[in-house]
């Protein structure tokens, strides 16, 4: 029995933490072109969650705050700017969405290039830190044309 639900476009949603909320919000849409789908907020605190939403797929996102999952989870800047996580973007054009990023004032850490394994992409830093990679590799295509390798 499966306990994967078919209810949704996509079952698998990343939750990133960001200081200022509202500006990351801001941010993401302008670079990345992410769309805020929805919003809730709270008089102490401001906006304590968004649901921004890219193709078929979506990011969460959510104030820093010292709560039971919060204390969980840091902060590229509290561990000297590493990330322990990354977030990979299908897109249809690596090119343009590099130079929109870049004039947004995405950190890029890994230049737009042709990838070993098939299509094209970069990797950057948004202003709190968080690393991101777009590119137009699918991994999907393949199983949609019937060529997934198997294991």
């Amino acid at each position: 029995m499966s306990n994967q639900s078919k209810h949704t476009c996509a079952t698998l949603i990343p939750c990133l933490r960001y200081r200022d909320v509202a500006a990351a919000i801001d941010w993401l849409g302008q670079a990345f072109g992410f769309e805020c789908q929805r919003q809730y907020r709270d008089e102490q605190v401001g906006i304590t969650h968004a649901q921004l939403a890219f193709g078929n797929g979506m990011v969460m996102v959510a104030p820093v705050i010292d709560s039971e999952y919060g204390r969980l989870l840091r902060q590229p800047d509290e561990i000297g700017g590493a990330s322990t996580q990354g977030l990979y973007v299908i897109v249809n054009s690596a090119d343009a969405l590099y130079a929109q990023a870049k004039a947004a004032g995405a950190e890029i850490v890994i230049e737009l290039k042709d990838e070993d394994y098939g299509g094209r992409g970069f990797s950057c830093r948004d202003p709190e830190g968080h690393l991101w990679s777009f590119g137009t590799y699918d991994p999907w295509a393949d199983e949609a044309a019937g060529t997934v390798a198997q294991a």
